[in-house]
């Protein structure tokens, strides 16, 4: 069973070939390759076949060049290919009997591949398995056949067991797995399509909540203005709510643009020391009202190009909702870091902070940790400003401990500009 041990063998490293090929695949979250390498990869097996072949005579070559063929020439298409490929590759081996027994078998099944090949892809998952293995028996029906002709002395029952078997075993393993592949990829893209469904889904509802409560109640005092004995002061009230509920309504639109499709209007040089010291400004009567302290450690350098109203917009959601996830008091820590290659801002709260699971669906469509108090929004617009002006932004939180965002920003020349 010399012919049947070394075939075996060979399958073997075929096999874990494959193996470390799936693993690589699915490290580099690719499964899809080019055309062109998966011809190079087919005409590489057809070669380890070859070359580590069992020939107890010069003139007869025992190899499992039959897997690499049926797959190649069903599955990928390239029957015609790989059948020139093998030729090639076997003339190298020497110009013999068997070399002419290769071209006669195997030049005729290039053709029946080109034609066979469309109809196989119209099979079940199923039946293109049994397909592949059922053409593994046929060749090694016929490459046993040749080999009886031109006996080498091999013992008949070593060839027949050989061909009949441990071919048309790797040519299922291999078709099993690439339909079990190709049947992963096709689920990943249909969850990968639902859940941009329920995005949108869950998009279009938040949007229509939102508009919906400030146009009701524009709509409610709208009504009352109707009423021609309606007293002076009370038609500016309601024209003033009026007014304040339609802003409203224009703000979630405006945020859900900015997600949608950020842009910087104006682009200029951002000192990111004072563009922080106004924000903080801005903030300061909200840290006060929820005893909340903010302590300040600047780089003494800092710029960045940016939108000035987008890069304050951002801060102000981060910052304000640190402030929010301190309600009974703490502190807020805002550093900057200056390098040549980036100016990085972190903000870091004692606040409630998330669990792991809030974490990893911070900035998702219309995701909030506020429950009903927030709409999903201002997490999504400053994961969206930040990508527009090149940075890159990680968050790390821990329950009862707090919240840190490390944000980095392209840095630019600074010109020899001093900050105050």
């Amino acid at each position: 069973m010399e012919i049947t041990k070394h075939l075996f063998s060979n399958l073997s490293i075929l096999i874990i070939l494959l193996f470390f090929c799936l693993i690589w695949l699915d490290q580099s979250r690719k499964f899809t390759l080019s055309k062109t390498t998966l011809i190079i990869i087919s005409v590489l097996l057809l070669w380890i076949c070859i070359q580590f072949s069992y020939n107890p005579v010069p003139h007869a070559r025992y190899d499992l060049r039959i897997i690499p063929i049926v797959i190649g020439g069903l599955y990928l298409g390239i029957g015609l290919i790989i059948v020139m490929a093998m030729v090639i590759i076997r003339s190298f081996y020497g110009l013999d009997s068997g070399l002419v027994g290769t071209i006669l078998l195997y030049v005729p099944l290039a053709i029946v591949f080109f034609r066979l090949s469309p109809w196989f892809w119209k099979q079940s998952s199923n039946r293109r398995i049994s397909i592949a293995i059922y053409l593994g028996i046929i060749l090694g029906i016929l490459t046993t056949g040749g080999e009886f002709i031109k006996y080498t002395g091999s013992p008949w029952y070593d060839v027949l067991f050989a061909y009949f078997v441990i071919p048309p075993l790797g040519i299922g393993i291999i078709a099993y797995s690439i339909e079990y592949i190709k049947k992963s990829v096709e689920l990943k893209h249909q969850l990968i399509k639902v859940e941009k469904l329920k995005a949108v889904e869950q998009m279009g509802a938040a949007i229509s909540h939102e508009i919906r409560n400030p146009l009701t109640a524009a709509n409610g005092f709208v009504q009352l203005l109707n009423d021609d004995y309606l007293p002076r002061h009370k038609r500016r009230e309601y024209l003033s709510i009026v007014k304040d509920e339609l802003n409203s309504a224009e703000r979630v639109i405006q945020d859900y643009l900015t997600f949608a499709k950020p842009s910087l209007v104006k682009i200029e040089e951002l000192n990111v020391k004072n563009e922080l010291k106004q924000i903080i400004n801005i903030l300061t009567p909200m840290a006060n009202q929820n005893s909340v302290e903010i302590i300040t450690d600047f780089s003494v350098i800092g710029f960045i190009k940016g939108d000035r109203q987008r890069f304050r917009q951002c801060f102000i959601n981060i910052l304000k909702n640190a402030l929010e996830a301190m309600p009974n008091g703490g502190y807020l820590y805002i550093e900057t870091h200056f390098s040549k290659d980036y100016v990085t801002i972190r903000v870091r709260d004692t606040g409630i902070g998330m669990t792991s699971e809030q974490l990893a669906r911070l900035g998702e469509p219309y995701y909030s940790t506020k429950g009903k108090n927030g709409t999903g929004l201002g997490m999504m617009v400053v994961y969206s400003i930040i990508r527009a002006m090149n940075g890159f932004i990680r968050v790390e939180s821990e329950m009862e401990i707090g919240t840190t965002f490390h944000i980095k920003f392209p840095t630019i020349t600074t010109y020899n500009k001093n900050e105050i």
